[in-house]
């Protein structure tokens, strides 16, 4: 067997297992079931962000209990200075009941007309 092979038999090797070792880049998502909002809380607009001019839109990833309540946040885009804002009301959100925990995202926009 020449060198050849034996780098391509290695490469090959080495890619099928990364493939078992290493984890899904995006998680999968229940997306059929869509809860309804029952309580929104809006997010105050952050003193620096407000001072620095800086506008845009947070995207979340909620995990929703059975009961309707958040039970935990996941930034998945949008500026550090306007994500924890977000977050934070974000949690205070309740869903309409269901039978069981799912992930549901939501989009905050941070615009001008939230800065008054």
């Amino acid at each position: 067997m020449n060198i050849r092979s034996k780098i391509l038999r290695f490469g090959l090797v080495a890619l099928a297992g990364s493939v078992l070792i290493l984890p899904p880049a995006v998680m999968s998502q229940d997306t059929t079931t869509k809860r309804k909002v029952s309580h929104k809380v809006v997010p105050d607009f952050p003193e620096l962000a407000r001072q620095l001019n800086i506008t845009g839109k947070v995207k979340l990833a909620l995990v929703v209990a059975p009961d309707g309540h958040v039970k935990s946040t996941q930034v998945l885009g949008g500026s550090p200075l306007l994500a924890q804002s977000a977050s934070k009301a974000a949690k205070d959100w309740k869903f309409e009941a269901g039978p069981k925990e799912t992930t549901e995202i939501v989009e905050f926009d941070f615009t001008q007309q939230n800065q008054q």
